[in-house]
């Protein structure tokens, strides 16, 4: 008959030899993960880290790098991308002009010279007109608005019809919110002065302008300042206070107008080429997809916290701040209109995305002038 401490001591020998055997397993499964990586983990990391993929992509943005705003949310965005893999996922981002021209970013996403671009789809309409509708049209949605249209509306899904043709995935990046109106060296005399002026204007904004008698141009951000300098053009438009402030435009031209009608709430876009999202392990994906989000964010953050004190110092610089008249708007917005539906007209994909549009702005006008209206109508004068 065992005595109890027998037993004991057999049963605990037993589980020694079972831990022992059970480590030695456990020690070949750890050497066979970190093989998997192809290299030894560092210490204190994880051998699961040095298993991931890596995988290096270039992206190319249609801003220069001087705008820590735009162009930085490239740069956030990839930054939060390698730090939520270690490094194993690198994006190196390129401002307009250093890999190819700040306006060919959706080609070179499209012909796969870079995996990833940072742009404005309204710079390539000449492409398909229905591009506007993924940054902003004319007299149209807020930066609030617009988000909602594409992230929760069914916006985003007609867009991605649209881009399924170019082999391109476009996410929406960031918001500069309602945009100012522009630099023009001279003062305008209402809607009869864009007649025969030579300003620089993109997208819906520029067919409009056009249709009003000015000269269009569409000239890339880093290209701006010289021409507007050597009187290659009249006026032109940027985003706004913090952004033209950087570029220098108050050195030039003296007229600061408002508002930007054609650019009420335009979004920005990171496109991802199909093949090279394809090739993404899903983890990367949903890395990638909340980097992007997160960048956003950041961008509009910026631009609400630096723009005020932006537009203090421009003025400052004897700046004269003037709004368009009111026959310039109306005559905008007429013509506005009128190209809308004129595009709609010939083309049967752009009228369906139009009609979604143009029934969620009515929507989102009815309640924004109901609740936020009549509290910026109060208070804004109040507190000014």
């Amino acid at each position: 008959m065992r005595t109890h401490s027998g037993v004991l001591g057999m049963k605990r020998r037993d589980f020694l030899g079972s831990l022992g055997g059970s480590l030695v397993g456990l020690a070949g499964v750890g050497a066979a993960v970190s093989a998997c990586g192809g290299e030894k983990s560092p210490a204190g990391s994880s051998p699961i880290v040095s298993a991931q993929k890596k995988i290096r992509w270039r992206l190319a943005s249609s801003f220069p790098r001087s705008l820590d705003t735009i162009f930085g949310a490239a740069e956030f965005m990839a930054e939060r991308v390698s730090a939520m893999t270690d490094g194993a996922f690198d994006i190196r981002v390129y401002p307009g002009g250093e890999l190819v021209p700040g306006l060919a970013v959706l080609d070179a996403v499209q012909n796969r010279t870079v995996q990833i671009g940072q742009t404005c789809s309204y710079y390539y309409t000449g492409k398909n007109p229905a591009l506007a509708f993924d940054t902003c049209v004319p007299f149209g949605m807020t930066a609030r608005q617009q988000s909602a249209w594409l992230g929760e509306g069914g916006g985003g899904e007609l867009m991605a019809k649209v881009f399924s043709d170019f082999g391109v995935r476009s996410f929406s990046s960031g918001n500069t919110g309602a945009q100012m109106g522009g630099w023009f060296k001279e003062e305008l005399s209402g809607l009869e002065g864009l007649k025969g002026l030579r300003i620089r204007i993109p997208g819906l904004g520029g067919d409009v302008m056009s249709a009003l008698g000015a000269s269009v141009q569409v000239i890339a951000g880093g290209e701006i300042y010289p021409a507007l300098e050597r009187g290659a053009i009249d006026a032109t438009e940027w985003v706004g206070p913090y952004d033209d402030e950087k570029l220098g435009f108050y050195k030039v031209a003296k007229n600061y107008y408002y508002p930007g009608w054609w650019e009420p709430g335009p979004a920005m876009s990171i496109y991802v080429g199909e093949a090279a999202w394809a090739s993404l392990p899903a983890r990367y994906k949903e890395i990638l997809k909340s980097a992007i989000q997160e960048a956003g964010v950041e961008m509009q953050r910026r631009y609400d916290a630096r723009n005020p004190a932006a537009l203090k110092r421009i003025l400052a610089h004897g700046v004269s701040l003037r709004p368009f008249s009111e026959d310039l708007m109306e005559g905008a917005f007429a013509a506005s209109t009128q190209i809308l539906e004129d595009y709609a007209a010939a083309d049967a994909g752009y009228a369906e995305i139009y009609k979604h549009w143009r029934a969620s702005r009515a929507d989102q006008f009815k309640f924004f002038s109901t609740a936020e209206l009549a509290y910026a109508k109060f208070a804004y004068p109040r507190a000014l």
